[in-house]
């Protein structure tokens, strides 16, 4: 019986780690991400790798994503109080909808936000997205230091950055 109860312990012990390692993985791939895409609106390219030297969060949204509609506010104030600390991109990605018209609604360029579009999936094939939201937060040398693919709110990406401003 003792013996049945400690493998149960043991499993249940293995799946949570499980769940925390890939709610918050950094693969190998992943943090060797790069990216460069066309802006939301207008012309010209975004690339990751201009950022480099400072703290950068790039987070993937779609107009239809409700968890993206829940996080972006709280992103917009972070990253208005982090201006000039920390970089924000914010890319539009897996669209179906009015991608401009979404980020105007939350005042993302207002807020300091880099605004790109993922017409061919780039970035969210790159961070290995299983869906939107998608947050990746990199170190000032350009390593990712942090991915979650789920809604953060302000208290928890403040206390993700934390450590880098």
């Amino acid at each position: 019986m003792r013996t049945a109860i400690a493998a149960v312990v043991a499993v249940v012990i293995v799946a949570v780690l499980a769940v925390v390692i890939s709610r918050h993985s950094t693969s190998s791939a992943a943090s060797e991400t790069s990216f460069t895409l066309p802006v939301l609106t207008g012309t010209g390219k975004v690339s990751l790798s201009e950022f480099r030297g400072e703290p950068t969060v790039v987070t993937l949204f779609a107009s239809w994503c409700t968890a993206c509609q829940a996080e972006l506010p709280d992103y917009a104030k972070v990253a208005s109080s982090l201006r000039g600390k920390v970089h924000f991109v914010g890319v539009d990605a897996k669209e179906t909808g009015d991608g401009v018209a979404f980020a105007d609604m939350f005042h993302l360029s207002q807020a300091g936000f880099v605004l790109a579009r993922d017409v061919n999936d780039e970035a969210f094939t790159a961070y290995a997205a299983r869906g939107l939201p998608l947050t990746a937060i990199y170190n000032n040398t350009g390593k990712l230091i942090g991915r979650y693919n789920e809604a953060l709110t302000a208290a928890q990406l403040t206390a993700y950055l934390a450590p880098l401003t």
